[in-house]
């Protein structure tokens, strides 16, 4: 069996098709399919990494080491699995692979065309995650909006699937349905054009989403079926604002979603499992004593709006964590530059009962997060590091327990006298040469644990497997120096040379910790990450005193 549900979305892009089509996989995966799913980006990037992440969000990587679109996320934490590089393409993957077949004489000398030739590349990507993956079913999500230029040979390739198999394809239209204050009545005709213009391309909606501020009452529901050529009762499904995005598919479950795709798709019917997601739902909805926690971090604002996609996977991360500890957590968000022009305003930091410090890159912000962690440090409030937060956390450990002045990142300042954190070898050379994309070190790497130390009672283990997405790392040069100031290294890779972990001893601070990985990757609703787990759990502790 092999089945395709394409995702499209219609009106404005950002309106949840990555959470509907996660939702999705999620119920289809309850009732006993094998499913998997596939974000297409039209972006001529050929990965997520070189994008910026106040404009795109969050880059995502993968356990095999691409760098993705944050949907990606979503997805594994929905469906509760590790997903693979063939589950992302870009409109410059496409392009790329099919020239080089062209450069390789695959095409035997014949014309290679945008059509059929890209819409069949795309074809051959989807059954190939399909075979990797062993699903029966693939949700394809297409990025963007129907309409957009560089959306339609996604959606092309959809249109020729539909046409050789059109009992085997299922196009689903996420629109959004707004509700303009000047008129105070939510508005039907964006979703009409929208549908009509996917008409246009040759595909005919098969389910309609609804996005909004609230649901649509009958009246609307029974014009769209007319206009869009739909069932009022069983193709067009509500899917309002919620205050947890895990509620989406209960949402759509209870509208019986999933027997419609069955009927539709001609699924061999089977009987839904016990569910450990309705279980952990019903967990988000009882009543939760709150946590406050501050993320101190420089990718928040795009003009005048807060953008808290750009650390989605922390957010999510942490969300798990405090729902493991029978917790609401409270964000506060800190743009670390305040820190660094005016250092004294680090005490709203004890406001919070723990603070995280994300990842990021380049120097802007650098000041703030150290000066930020000195006070974490010496008024032992929790703190997690991650990935560029551990960085931060040893060059503020050099500077003011080793006394080493001005210590730094060869990132932040290369002509810096104590280059703790340097760069990772090899490296020098993809610079010296311009070559950004895809060359810093990704994916999943062993981590050997130190025993007798936090990490190790975190894990219970003394090795385990965490992503990795950075250039430069933790100087050996300085290791002995500050082991014996009482830094401790509780994390290296195998053979030693990488250090993985930092922190400092229990008996000295209740939770310092700092890691190079990326652990928020491999979290989820269901799994929750232990290292956020205990963090969650310590910072409680201090906000009950």
């Amino acid at each position: 069996m092999k089945k395709y549900i394409f995702v499209v979305g219609g009106v404005i892009s950002g309106l949840g098709k990555g959470i509907t089509s996660a939702s999705i996989g999620r119920l289809l995966i309850d009732y006993g399919y094998k499913v998997t799913n596939i974000k297409m980006d039209a972006y001529v990037n050929v990965d997520a990494g070189t994008m910026n992440p106040t404009e795109h969000g969050e880059v995502f990587v993968t356990d095999d080491g691409l760098e993705t679109d944050q949907d990606i996320g979503n997805y594994e934490r929905f469906l509760n699995t590790t997903l693979l590089k063939e589950n992302y393409a870009t409109t410059g993957q496409i392009y790329q692979s099919l020239i080089q077949k062209e450069r390789d004489l695959y095409f035997k000398g014949k014309c290679v065309e945008v059509v059929p030739h890209v819409p069949l590349e795309i074809i051959s990507r989807i059954n190939k995650a399909i075979e990797k993956n062993k699903s029966e079913i693939v949700i394809v999500e297409i990025g963007g909006t129907i309409g957009e230029y560089q959306n339609i040979l996604f959606i092309e390739a959809a249109r020729m699937l539909k046409y050789k198999n059109p009992k085997d394809v299922l196009v689903t239209l996420v629109s959004y349905f707004p509700i303009p204050k000047t008129l105070g009545e939510m508005k039907t005709k964006p979703t009409q054009y929208a549908s009509r213009t996917l008409n246009e391309t040759g595909i005919q909606a098969d389910l309609l989403i609804c996005r909004g501020e609230q649901i649509i009452d009958k009246p609307r529901m029974d014009r769209l079926a007319l206009l869009c050529n739909m069932s009022s009762e069983k193709d067009i499904m509500n899917a309002p604002d919620v205050d947890n995005i895990y509620k989406i598919p209960e949402l759509l479950e209870k509208q019986k979603i999933v027997q419609r795709i069955v009927e539709k798709l001609n699924l061999p019917k089977r009987n839904k499992k016990e569910s450990k997601w309705k279980k952990m739902v019903e967990k988000i909805k009882s009543k939760k004593n709150k946590i406050k926690i501050g993320i101190v971090g420089k990718y928040f604002t795009t003009g005048d709006f807060v953008l808290a996609d750009s650390y989605v996977s922390v957010i999510e991360a942490i969300k798990h964590a405090s729902l493991a500890n029978n917790l609401e957590t409270e964000f506060h968000w800190v743009n670390a530059d305040k820190f660094g022009k005016d250092p004294k305003q680090v005490k709203i930091l004890s406001e919070f009962d723990g603070v995280v410090v994300p990842q990021g890159w380049g120097s802007r912000g650098s000041e703030g997060k150290i000066n930020a962690i000195k006070y974490l440090r010496e008024n032992k409030i929790p703190y997690l590091g991650l990935c560029y937060g551990m960085q931060m956390a040893v060059i503020e450990f050099a500077r003011n327990v080793l006394g080493l002045k001005n210590a730094n990142s060869e990132e932040i300042n290369p002509e810096t006298a104590y280059p703790v954190i340097h760069i990772m070898p090899g490296q020098k050379e993809y610079l010296k040469k311009h070559q950004y994309g895809g060359t810093i070190r990704l994916g999943a790497y062993p981590c050997k644990i130190k025993k007798n130390t936090l990490l190790f009672d975190i894990y219970k283990s003394d090795a385990v497997s965490e992503r990795h997405r950075h250039r430069y790392e933790f100087n050996d040069k300085y290791k002995k120096q500050m082991e014996e100031k009482g830094l401790v290294i509780s994390g290296t890779s195998p053979d030693n040379k990488l250090v993985e972990a930092i922190e400092i001893s229990k008996e000295k601070h209740p939770f310092f910790l700092g890691v190079q990985f990326h652990p928020e990757y491999k979290s989820r609703p269901l799994d929750p990450h232990p290292i956020f787990v205990e963090f969650i759990k310590v910072s409680a502790k201090k906000n009950l005193q």
